[in-house]
């Protein structure tokens, strides 16, 4: 039976990184074969799953990732790609298919085209063609040719808007709409409770968050297949996942994904944002959900871009977007916050949405304690799950 509703991944708002079964089909090209051991750190896809021909040489959640790039693109999932029998067997996912045969052939011309057209940078991807379509269109449009085109957002500020505020006074404003600069410093620990729900679900299950100042952070989902732990312990990141939600039981992240995972826990305390990001700089208004909003663009120490969409008329923070990176183009994450409520004197989001390639999670905190003791076990490598009770 297909296990459509998994939550999976590792780089989003809640720490979470969830998915559907785009996850289950991002296993694609594989068969779980006698797995490296979790203390084997990064671990390449090819190490971890067999019949892996156009993808070799990268690490799994870049493999993962990847499958989330070719379903956005194609907006085909795991079904349309791979064997029908395939959801309730991974050794299944590695079994050809015509779609898979062409892919490998799509990756070859892609990685073709960059490096005798663009000197080898990704300017075009499975996107660039596909758009969404399971068959790039051929034909023009002429209702979008005579019509209004949709708002592009910049997916890189290459210098601050001219006339805009500066990012000092966008981040003052944030930090006072916030509760004030003292008050938001002064917090060091953040522990809350509540629920969560996958794009395909209809049920809520339970959810728990720890974060510790300056950047370390875990989040356990619970699921009917067991927990998922999503931790940062403020140098790596791991995910540890049911085997009927992911066919690893842990899995280090490496690349954006270890990055994102560290933009999820800085922003947890944003009294630090500005010492912990770098190069800051103002890009142009645009909206978010018919909200006026000012795009600020910083980058992490090892050159990891972010984007942060505060309110103009509040200054909270309504949106941050970022890109992994996969051998087929760079790969968004987004995650929107909203019921900003008070403890001890702070605005804390209490709902956070997470968007990726893979599939989009909802979750809502009901419960929130700032500056509470967390041990420090919370933040230690997870161990492989457990399976849940019958």
């Amino acid at each position: 039976m297909l296990k459509s509703r998994v939550m999976a991944r590792g780089a989003t708002g809640l720490t979470v990184n969830v998915c559907a079964a785009l996850a289950l089909g991002a296993a694609a090209f594989a068969q779980a074969q006698a797995p490296p051991s979790p203390a084997d750190g990064v671990v390449l896809a090819e190490q971890y799953f067999k019949n892996v021909q156009a993808l070799r040489g990268i690490p799994v959640d870049e493999f993962m990732d990847t499958m989330g790039m070719f379903a956005a693109a194609t907006g085909m999932n795991c079904v349309d790609c791979h064997v029908s029998d395939a959801g309730g067997d991974w050794t299944k996912y590695a079994d050809d298919t015509p779609f898979k045969r062409t892919t490998r052939r799509m990756v070859a011309m892609v990685n073709t085209l960059n490096e005798g057209s663009f000197g080898g940078r990704r300017l075009v991807t499975c996107f660039t063609c596909h758009r969404g379509l399971k068959v790039p269109a051929t034909l023009p449009n002429l209702d979008l040719q005579y019509g209004e085109p949709p708002p592009v957002d910049p997916d890189q500020i290459a210098r601050s808007t001219p006339g805009a505020p500066t990012p000092d006074q966008i981040l003052d404003k944030y930090l006072q709409a916030l509760g004030g600069t003292q008050r938001v410093a002064a917090i060091t620990s953040i522990t809350g409770k509540g629920s969560y729900r996958a794009y395909d679900d209809f049920q809520l299950s339970p959810l728990d968050l720890y974060a510790k100042a300056p950047d370390q952070r875990t989040t356990i989902q619970h699921s009917p297949y067991g927990d998922m732990t999503i931790t940062y312990d403020g140098k790596n990141a791991w995910m540890a996942a049911p085997r009927d939600i992911r066919p690893f039981p842990v899995v280090q992240y490496s690349g954006g994904n270890l990055d994102g995972a560290r933009v999820d826990a800085i922003l947890e305390f944003p009294g630090r944002l500005k010492q912990a990001l770098t190069n800051w700089r103002v890009g142009p208004e645009s909206s978010v959900n018919v909200q006026d909003v000012q795009i600020v663009q910083a980058t992490t120490p090892s050159g990891f871009l972010v984007k942060l969409y505060f309110d103009s008329k509040t200054g909270l923070l309504l949106r941050s977007v970022r890109y992994s990176d996969s051998p087929v183009g760079k790969v968004p994450v987004r995650v929107d916050y909203s019921d900003y409520r008070a403890v001890s004197g702070v605005k804390v989001p209490f709902k956070r949405v997470a968007t990726w390639t893979d599939g989009r999670t909802v979750f809502q905190l009901d419960s929130v304690q700032v500056n509470t003791a967390v041990d420090a076990s919370r933040f230690v490598k997870p161990k492989p799950p457990a399976p849940a009770k019958p």
